[in-house]
């Protein structure tokens, strides 16, 4: 499958290991607003995302979405729940149109995670996840408001382009009101400026000095 070959974690593999993986993965397309999974659903397989935007979020109690993250092509998806053999542990819908390929995990620990390259890659991947979720506690409960979002343009700049700013304020826990008060903020503090396109980095240090 040559969708497989565009992931890192497959690239080296050869034709006949290529065409193993194959044979117990199932390619499927979402429409926007789709979900994925729910809360509580048995995690089986490995879920490789190649197209679409995919959140992932809780439900309080008066039935507001949480955004726990948004994943981008091309990345794994909840592979931690597969790894422990737990039910997910949030939802997951599209933002837009999406394509994943679904890989039957015990089949590919079989095959391929007795591989130590493959294996080290595995973990390296459930690494990073570890290390989001510290830095979503750390931006959530340690920062204020202004530092929240400085901290995040500054390491995501790219979203300032690729998101919109009722995403960001879900990312960021913030009411849409607290983040366009805190954009205006930094623009008076001449941290970012804004054009007819948004808003753009204008003293990157300056915006460090905010969070660290």
């Amino acid at each position: 499958m040559r969708d497989l070959k565009q992931f890192y974690f497959f690239e080296n593999l050869d034709d006949e290991q290529l065409a193993l993986l194959s044979s117990f993965s199932n390619k499927k397309h979402f429409e926007k607003g789709s979900i994925l999974f729910y809360e509580k659903d048995e995690a089986k397989s490995l879920i490789l995302l190649i197209e679409g935007v995919l959140k992932v979020y809780k439900t309080d109690q008066k039935n507001n979405e949480i955004i726990m993250h948004r994943f981008m092509p091309i990345s794994l998806v909840a592979e931690m729940a597969v790894l422990e053999g737990i039910l997910y542990p949030a939802s997951a819908a599209f933002e837009s149109a999406g394509v994943v390929i679904e890989i039957d995990f015990e089949r590919f620990k079989k095959e391929f995670l007795h591989n130590p390259q493959m294996a080290l890659l595995f973990f390296k991947s459930l690494s990073k996840k570890i290390k989001y979720l510290e830095d979503v506690i750390a931006l959530n409960i340690v920062l204020d408001s202004t530092a929240r979002l400085a901290k995040y343009i500054f390491d995501k700049e790219d979203a300032l382009n690729t998101l919109k700013q009722y995403q960001v304020a879900e990312h960021l826990h913030m009411t849409p009101e607290t983040l366009s008060r805190t954009f205006k903020k930094l623009v008076i503090l001449e941290l970012l400026e804004k054009d007819s396109n948004g808003y753009k980095i204008k003293n990157k240090e300056g915006l460090r000095v905010l969070f660290e």
